[in-house]
């Protein structure tokens, strides 16, 4: 190769450069998409929210959140994978649809590696144990203990076979030494319904969700799934102070697809972490039972990647068959 050819390429690439520095430095230019892959009122959507109302504050384009809930939460993982990778349009990816649907479903129609990149892990909840209040257990290993005294007697409810809630409940029940009924429910509404009503025991399900039924005395809650017990919540045991080591919840995190230039993608989790970082939308997300999380994006994709592993592994344990 002559050096005239050579001077035209690396001509050619200072230029996609300065092009791709231009882009973040102007970006945005428009209103930016966001897909919440859930129905409104879930850990993705509040998160997504709140972080999209200050964002259009600050950079003075509209982030608009479009619900697109189905599927197991496939749908809007699709319609993302799809959109152009422009910066655009922007999804909420959870530990559910990323990294637990991938292994109890035969076909899903995305790769959580190949087709979208990480921008910002935004946010987590933590699982608490709650029972309804007529059962006669009333900690962590009266349950323990009445399961395995009647075995396949408990039941548990969840929101599907092969879902989030079904994968923990399966954790909690292998590391305890216990066996179960699985009672799934197309929602958590219907769920908390039914465990209201006394036709289910127990519910291993977000902290943020059971909390106004615990505190309107319609649930009673056992423990959180904390590695350690919540700050405001300092008398509710967690489950790891009667099964060692046993932690649960899930992540809600800011994803684009595949190919969105990386200046953009800094500029984005730049800015998320920012609005993180305010007091005020820590203190909001405590209310609400979440925890805010400001980290680099390479941060995000190593806990996909680690959350991946490691309930890949817990489907082989309990020899899972995707549905």
């Amino acid at each position: 190769m002559n050096l005239k050819i050579i001077l035209k390429l690396l001509g050619f690439v200072f230029v996609l450069i300065g092009s791709s520095n231009a882009v973040a430095q102007n970006y945005p230019m428009k209103s930016i998409r966001v897909i919440i892959p859930t129905a409104p009122g879930d850990g993705c959507d509040i998160l997504s929210r709140l972080v999209g109302q200050k964002l259009t504050e600050k950079l003075g384009w509209q982030f608009a959140v479009d619900n697109r809930p189905g599927a197991a939460q496939q749908l809007g993982l699709q319609l993302l994978a799809q959109a152009a990778p422009d910066g655009y349009t922007l999804g909420c990816g959870q530990s559910g649809n990323m990294v637990i649907v991938p292994h109890t479903y035969k076909k899903v129609p995305y790769d959580i590696f190949k087709d979208f990149s990480p921008v910002a892990l935004m946010g987590s909840n933590y699982l608490a144990l709650a029972v309804h209040p007529a059962v006669p257990f009333r900690s962590v290993n009266d349950l323990i203990r009445y399961a395995k005294a009647n075995r396949g007697k408990l039941t548990f409810g969840n929101t599907g076979e092969g879902a989030f809630l079904h994968l923990a409940t399966e954790l909690l029940s292998k590391e305890s030494g216990f066996s179960y009924l699985n009672v799934p429910f197309k929602s958590t509404t219907a769920l908390i319904t039914d465990i209201i009503g006394g036709r289910v025991d127990a519910i291993l399900g977000p902290f943020n969700t059971l909390h106004p039924y615990v505190t309107a005395g319609r649930l009673k809650l056992l423990a959180t799934a904390r590695e350690t017990r919540a700050p405001n919540y300092p008398d509710i045991p967690t489950i790891a102070e009667s099964v060692p080591g046993f932690s649960s919840g899930g992540w809600f995190g800011l994803i684009a697809p595949s190919g969105v230039p990386k200046e953009v993608l800094l500029t984005l989790n730049r800015e998320v972490n920012a609005i993180l970082n305010l007091p005020d939308i820590r203190d909001k997300l405590t209310v609400l039972g979440l925890e805010a999380h400001a980290d680099s994006a390479e941060s995000f994709g190593n806990t996909i990647r680690a959350d991946y592993a490691k309930w890949g592994k817990l489907t082989k344990d309990i020899k899972y068959i995707p549905q």
